[in-house]
C-alpha cells in the first residue's frame, strides 16, 4: 500500500514544512558540526605542518613516511590547487596523486620513479607555498606558535570549506538516523550491534541496523557487489523468508543537489529488484529540499517516502 508516492496533493505543504524543519536545524546545530570538525582538521594541518619542518621539507621522503599529508599541502598554496590541477603542474602520475588523497602509496609503483614523482611533487608545494600565511618562508628565523597555529587556522578553513557539504550532511544523516532509531525503540525494536554477523534478510524480527550491506547484482548483473542501506528494519510480525524495510536517509539544503542525485535511488532500488524480486521493500526518509518534481521521479519509479516531520508514517509500513 502507498504511502506519501499517491498523494501529490500534499507534496508541495509537505516540501514548505520540511524545508523549514531543514533550516531550523541547520541554523541550530550546523554551525556546531562545523565548528568541531575545523578544530580536528586544525589539528590536522599543525601535524603535516610538523611533519614537513614548517613546509620548508616538503620531500619525498616526507610523503613516504606520511602520504596522508598532500591534501593539506594542496591547501597551503597560492591559490589552493585541486587535485587534477596538481597532476598537470607537477607531471605526476593521477595513480600516485589518487593513492596520496587516500592517504596511501601506491603498491606496485616502482621506487625509483615514485621518488622522482614525490619530489616532483614537494617542489610544486614548495614554490607555490602561501607566504601570505607561512610568513616564515624566506626568512632566517624560524617559525613562532603563534604563527604556526595561525597558519593552521587558515589551511583548515579552506580545507573545512572545500568540504562544507559532505561535512553538514553527515551531521544531518546522523541525526536523522538517531531520530529514528529512538522511534524505533518506542515501538520496542532492538538495535543490533555492529558485529552482529546476520546479513539483512536473516535478521531476527524487531530488530533494526544501520549502515547495512546488501548484495546485488552490477548493472549488468554479471558482478556481485555490495551497496550501502542506511536503515535495515526486520518487522515484528516477520516470518521465515520476509525481506525487512530497507529505508534511505536523505537530506538536502537546495533544491538543485536533489534533482542532480534522484537517479541514484531508482537505480539502487533497480538492483535490488532485479535480485529479490519486487516483493522487496525500499523506501526514502526525507528532510530538506526536495521538491515535487523529485517526488514525482522517485514516484515513477515506485519509490516511497517518509517525510521526517511527519516520522509516524514509518507505522504505515506495517511497523
Amino acid at each position: 500500500m502507498a504511502v506519501n508516492l499517491d498523494k501529490p496533493q500534499t507534496w508541495k505543504a509537505d516540501v514548505v514544512q520540511s524545508v523549514d524543519m531543514y533550516n531550523q536545524w541547520f541554523m541550530t546545530f550546523a554551525p556546531k558540526a562545523f565548528r568541531d570538525t575545523r578544530v580536528q582538521t586544525t589539528k590536522m594541518v599543525q601535524l603535516a605542518l610538523k611533519r614537513t619542518s614548517n613546509l620548508t621539507d616538503v620531500s619525498a621522503a616526507a610523503f613516504r613516511r606520511h602520504p596522508d599529508i598532500l591534501p593539506t599541502l594542496r591547501m597551503s598554496t597560492c591559490p589552493p590547487i585541486a587535485v587534477d590541477r596538481i597532476v598537470g603542474l607537477s607531471g605526476a602520475s593521477k595513480n600516485l596523486v589518487k593513492n596520496l588523497e587516500e592517504g596511501k602509496l601506491p603498491p606496485r609503483m616502482d621506487p625509483a620513479e615514485m621518488t622522482t614523482q614525490l619530489d616532483l611533487l614537494g617542489d610544486i608545494i614548495e614554490k607555490m607555498a602561501d607566504t601570505d600565511i607561512f610568513v616564515w618562508l624566506g626568512r632566517k628565523e624560524p617559525a613562532t606558535p603563534e604563527e604556526i597555529e595561525r597558519a593552521a587556522t587558515i589551511v583548515a578553513d579552506r580545507l573545512c570549506g572545500a568540504k562544507a557539504n559532505p561535512i553538514i550532511r553527515n551531521a544531518q544523516e546522523k541525526r536523522q538516523l538517531s531520530y529514528m532509531a529512538d522511534w524505533l525503540s518506542k515501538r520496542g525494536y532492538k538495535k543490533l550491534s555492529d558485529d552482529h554477523g546476520f546479513s539483512f534478510d536473516t535478521m531476527p524480527p524487531g530488530t533494526y541496523s544501520f549502515r547495512l550491506n546488501v548484495t546485488v547484482g552490477d548493472q549488468n548483473g554479471d558482478k556481485a557487489i555490495n551497496i550501502p542501506v542506511d536503515a535495515v528494519i526486520m518487522r515484528k510480525t516477520a516470518k521465515k523468508g520476509d525481506f525487512p524495510l530497507l529505508v534511505e536517509a536523505k537530506s538536502a539544503g537546495d533544491f538543485t543537489n536533489t534533482n542532480k542525485r534522484r537517479k541514484e535511488e531508482a537505480q539502487k532500488v533497480t538492483q535490488l529488484r532485479a535480485k529479490y524480486g519486487p516483493s522487496i521493500e525500499f523506501i526514502l526518509f526525507l528532510c530538506g529540499y526536495f521538491n515535487p518534481g523529485y517526488l514525482g521521479y522517485e514516484a515513477s519509479e515506485g519509490i516511497d517516502w517518509v517525510w521526517e516531520h511527519r516520522i509516524d508514517d514509518l507505522a504505515k509500513f506495517q511497523l
